[in-house]
């Protein structure tokens, strides 16, 4: 939502929002383009009647916004909807889904694209660091976006990515996600099947290769496709890698060598998502000096395993990572990045999928590279029925059983004194939280950088 306010205010039109806890980085953006927030819902936030309300999926219709503006019959569409309609036309889409990877690997497409002077529309749904920004109208043809299959509204009720009609199609890998409104994975599937089923005969889909469930999606693709990853199996992979703070691997398509690249991005996982950008970026018809001379100055995405600062030798880093696949591959990719070093997992529980019990086991799991492991109280916990809802402090225990040292917190405010007194130099803190963590990322920060 935050990056279409700022594409509409880059095109001209007035806006303003609502929203019941905004924080940044969005709420940063949103500030400096002169776009005002007013916190909370109320009918008065409607007054006088705006031309057009565009409803977001965190609102339900017994919102009392929702309410006002069904009763007033003010013209309204849901975020994809005003998308599709004010930046899609006479454009040709690239979107990247699946359940892991999607806001670097998109972020990373429209940089490299930029970087090449293609200059395309994008929105992602994190800031690009090296512009500052979520979102841009830019100039056709190509419009990146980061495809989500979260339901659209409370009116529409399929997956955001069915508005899109891609062109361009990235599927990095997809697992069971959205608890709360997927009962299993085949429910999931099916949403993913019917955006398989939109692309076009001329369309390209890049899938990766070594997701079973991707592979599934084949016999519904219509156009070209190839395989990305590091499976030697795939089209687009790569070999002789070499980790390090400028990692160096031969790109190989078809099994055949093509260049020699570098990419500042850290882990496995991040190079098979570049390896699905590649793909596309190679089909559309970028060289491997235009791709190498952006990656060689892309600076990632805030909230990406991104370093917030380094203070009496403790560094700290802000992830997004809340799925148990993707706690696992960011702490691994920090591990291999800093080798050595004593690494801290702090987390949140605190989307939809994990405040609930669903993935209790995996969580016990996916720390597996980290030293040490914080966990928070599940976020909103009266919201989960206490039978569905995730244990922290089971986790805790296991990873007690298994020589970590491990902490349930019964509040954020605990987190804070704990890691302040268990940390030394050296050590590597790593926040995960698809929220703001209740500003505990600020808040140790402030302690370390002044510790009276």
């Amino acid at each position: 939502m935050a990056p279409l306010a700022l594409l509409l205010k880059e095109r001209g039109f007035e806006v303003s929002g609502s929203d019941a806890n905004p924080f940044p980085p969005m709420s940063d953006l949103l500030a400096k383009a002169g776009v005002p927030i007013k916190i909370g819902f109320s009918p008065s936030h409607l007054e006088p009647p705006p031309d057009l309300v565009i409803v977001g999926n965190a609102v339900s219709k017994n919102n009392p916004e929702v309410e006002t503006l069904l009763a007033k019959k003010i013209p309204y569409l849901s975020m994809p909807q005003a998308l599709e309609r004010f930046f899609l036309v006479d454009r040709v889409p690239i979107v990247v889904a699946g359940t892991h990877g999607k806001t670097t690997t998109s972020g990373l497409l429209a940089w490299l694209l930029e970087s090449a002077g293609r200059r395309p529309g994008f929105l992602v749904g994190g800031v690009l660091r090296n512009l500052e920004r979520s979102a841009q109208v830019g100039f056709p043809p190509y419009f990146v976006l980061e495809g989500d299959e979260y339901d659209t509204a409370f009116f529409d009720k399929g997956p955001k990515f069915l508005h899109y009609h891609p062109k361009f199609l990235v599927l990095n890998p997809i697992e069971f996600d959205h608890a709360d409104i997927y009962h299993n994975l085949d429910e999931v599937m099916t949403s993913f099947r019917r955006l398989a089923e939109t692309m076009p005969t001329d369309g390209f889909t890049a899938l990766h290769a070594g997701s079973e469930n991707v592979q599934r999606l084949i016999p519904s693709l219509k156009g070209e496709w190839v395989t990305f990853g590091l499976s030697t199996k795939a089209d687009v992979t790569a070999d002789r890698i070499r980790w390090g703070e400028a990692s160096r691997f031969r790109l190989i398509e078809r099994g055949k060598p093509v260049a020699e690249l570098a990419t500042p991005l850290w882990g496995e996982h991040n190079l098979e998502n570049l390896l699905g950008v590649i793909a596309i970026l190679r089909r559309i018809g970028l060289t491997p000096d235009e791709i190498q001379r952006g990656l060689a100055g892309f600076q990632g995405m805030k909230r990406r395993q991104e370093i917030l600062g380094t203070w009496n030798g403790i560094t700290l880093v802000d992830d997004f990572a809340h799925h148990p696949t993707a706690i696992h591959e960011t702490l691994k990719g920090l591990r291999g990045r800093f080798p050595g070093r004593r690494l801290w997992a702090l987390f949140e529980p605190r989307s939809n999928t994990t405040r609930r019990n669903i993935f209790q086991q995996e969580f016990t799991a996916c720390f597996e590279a980290a030293d040490c492991v914080v966990l928070a109280p599940v976020y909103q916990p009266e919201k989960i029925p206490e039978p569905e809802r995730l244990d922290p402090g089971k986790i805790a225990r296991q990873l007690e059983q298994a020589g970590k040292r491990a902490l349930a917190a019964s509040t954020i405010d605990e987190i804070v004194p704990f890691v302040l007194e268990e940390t030394r130099p050296g050590d590597l803190v790593c926040l995960m939280s698809n929220g703001n963590f209740g500003g505990l990322g600020q808040r140790l920060a402030s302690r370390w950088k002044d510790p009276s």
